[in-house]
């Protein structure tokens, strides 16, 4: 599946920067309403898919099984601003969700030592595997004409 891409980032680019970069997802989804719901999670970019995990009675569970059209992006919160965004399909999985809650606890938290990683270990065999799949991806970065507003954003974090 070929993605389709904007802004100044080759998809080489793309991929170090999301590999690299341990802010958020911030993953946007349709309720039954009708209105985007966004929801930040940690997650992990390999081979040009996003993997993420929730538990499997999360409402953002029930809402991709019934519509897996997301929007995404990964940017800091602080100047210069750069990320990517997008649009992608969404897939849920019952397999895989206890083995990717571990690399996101080595990813973001450095490893399980802690009240938290004790407490999403102890229903990890309730986590759900998030896979999205982007179809389009826009990538900005201003951290030229930013440089002297804010800490370097070069790893996103």
């Amino acid at each position: 599946m070929s993605i389709a891409l904007k802004g100044p980032w080759t998809l080489p680019q793309i991929d170090d920067y999301l590999q690299a970069s341990t802010v958020p997802l911030r993953l946007a989804c349709v309720a039954t309403d009708g209105f985007p719901r966004v929801v930040s999670l940690w997650y992990r970019y390999r081979e040009g898919r996003f993997y993420c995990v929730s538990h499997r009675d999360s409402k953002l569970i029930g809402l991709l099984r019934e519509n897996g059209k997301v929007g995404f992006e990964v940017a800091p919160n602080e100047p210069p601003y750069c990320g990517v965004r997008g649009q992608g399909l969404a897939e849920v999985s019952p397999l895989g969700g206890a083995d990717e809650l571990q690399r996101m606890l080595q990813r973001y938290l450095g490893g399980a030592d802690s009240r938290l990683a004790d407490w999403l270990l102890s229903r990890s065999d309730e986590e759900m595997l998030i896979s999205v799949e982007p179809r389009r991806m826009f990538s900005w970065d201003y951290r030229q004409r930013m440089g002297d507003i804010g800490a370097s954003a070069d790893r996103g974090s």
